[in-house]
């Protein structure tokens, strides 16, 4: 028989609300009957795009990410503005950081980037398809358009310069759909 291991929220205490993201403090109680206490940040989901060109490289933008402290490279990716449609924002999101813009976009997989204390869950998707354009990153954005094969990212993996959770997953599918194919 399993076990209920749900925690039931006795409050809610509101601590922080900004532009991206929302910080609470709940008061839960456990299964075992004792209350505790979990920080929990809220976000409104973003989405991602694996974008791979004719010449089968993979479409990654570079940027500096303050939480690091670094520059990082990673596929497009961006948050859902209010109500807004996951795949409206992927193309979206795609063709503002890299100019590109697909002819098809197809969902692949939904997952949560940090559960232990978030709620944000990122759409993948797969464009295909790509025309290039111009770029038209947001006022607060600076990016650089990377191109590079698989190899060349799973490199990117090994020196630290490829480092997040999504762009990882992404490689990942990429080279099974690949592999998948031979």
């Amino acid at each position: 028989m399993k076990q209920d291991l749900e925690e039931k929220t006795v409050s809610t205490r509101k601590i922080f609300e900004g532009k991206v993201i929302q910080v609470q403090v709940d008061e839960v109680r456990l299964p075992n009957g004792h209350l505790s206490k979990r920080e929990i940040v809220k976000h409104p989901g973003a989405v991602a795009v694996i974008a791979v060109t004719d010449e089968n490289k993979m479409v990654l933008v570079r940027q500096f990410r303050k939480p690091l402290e670094k520059t990082i490279l990673e596929i497009p990716a961006g948050k859902l503005e209010y109500k807004e449609n996951s795949v409206e924002c992927a193309k979206r999101e795609l063709e503002e950081e890299t100019g590109y813009v697909a002819a098809k976009m197809e969902k692949i997989v939904s997952f949560y980037t940090s559960p232990g204390f978030a709620d944000e869950e990122i759409h993948l998707y797969q464009a295909t398809g790509l025309q290039k354009r111009e770029s038209n990153p947001d006022d607060d954005e600076f990016v650089e358009l990377v191109e590079l094969t698989a190899d060349e990212c799973f490199k990117r993996v090994e020196t630290g310069e490829i480092c997040d959770a999504k762009t990882i997953v992404a490689l990942y599918h990429w080279r099974n759909a690949v592999s998948d194919q031979k």
